[in-house]
């Protein structure tokens, strides 16, 4: 079932120019937000807790922006499975990889963190086309192998390198060949990650996995922020900034919060192109944490 998907919709779909792809989007948008609605309870949920102060029209018109976005990065995550490099770079713009290249040149490997905001996928195929460091991505096998295949190819095509979770920690012990750059994603719930960091996010009592301060404050490696803006349609740019040169010295949890609110900085002052479908707070906090 999952290759007569693949081929005989998904990977002809990939071959559609932009245009016809975002006709897709608009109809796809309409239908998730009114006709078969997609987690809608969950997305009015997050948007009302995470924006008290909004009216529920402020409310709904947001998420009516946010189900339009989620219609493009739909296809446009349909479209990396064809595109080519030419149409990644001119989609996808790192502003100033100066910021990266002076540790790379200072035989630095970095971390660079970010959220689920944009297009976090066109970042996996752009990004090592124009840094110095080789780009590594982090990534949880899906359940099916044919589909866990296709996006690696699909993600690694243009250069970018990935390590499954349970392989991050031999990594980033192994030591690199060359100095990296590897991606955190780190907006997501920790459900089950016992290394945690509470804070306050988006006005709510928010667990933060501390994977990327650990190892950061291990191998004291720099922690970049890096933040996706949507230019227009289709065309993302890609601007980092230095957080921590010598993570080794902050306090613990110091680092996790300060991305974070990074993140939230970019949600509160654009919220339609974050992840809103994801149950960010399912993790509640117990006497014992």
């Amino acid at each position: 079932m999952s290759k007569i998907l693949f081929y005989l919709i998904i990977k002809p779909l990939s071959y559609l120019p932009f245009w016809a792809l975002y006709g897709i989007s608009d109809v796809l948008a309409f239908l998730l937000f009114y006709i078969v609605p997609y987690r809608k309870k969950v997305v009015v949920a997050n948007l009302s807790n995470s924006f008290p102060n909004k009216s529920e029209k402020e409310i709904k018109i947001i998420a009516r922006k946010f189900y339009s976005h989620l219609g493009d990065i739909i296809v446009e995550g349909v479209k990396l499975f064809s595109i080519t490099r030419k149409q990644v770079l001119k989609r996808f713009v790192v502003l100033n990889p100066e910021i990266s290249n002076a540790y790379f040149d200072a035989g630095r490997p970095i971390v660079l963190v970010g959220g689920h905001y944009n297009n976090w996928e066109i970042l996996a195929s752009g990004l090592d086309d124009q840094i110095k460091h080789k780009a590594v991505g982090i990534y949880a096998k899906l359940e099916s192998a044919f589909f866990n295949e296709k996006f690696l190819s699909s993600r690694t095509k243009f250069g970018l390198r990935m390590i499954e979770t349970k392989e991050v920690a031999p990594y980033f012990i192994n030591g690199f060949d060359t100095p990296t750059a590897t991606i955190f994603g780190a907006d997501q719930s920790p459900t089950y990650n016992k290394g945690i960091v509470w804070t306050t996010f988006l006005n709510q009592e928010t667990a933060i996995a501390n994977g990327t301060e650990r190892f950061a404050k291990k191998f004291n490696l720099p922690v970049v922020y890096g933040a996706i803006e949507k230019v227009k349609r289709g065309h993302y740019e890609f601007t980092m900034e230095v957080l921590y040169d010598q993570p080794k010295d902050t306090e613990d949890g110091e680092i996790s919060k300060a991305f974070t609110k990074k993140i939230e900085e970019q949600i509160i002052a654009q919220p339609q192109y974050w992840l809103w479908t994801h149950k960010r707070w399912k993790r509640k906090r117990q006497e014992h944490e």
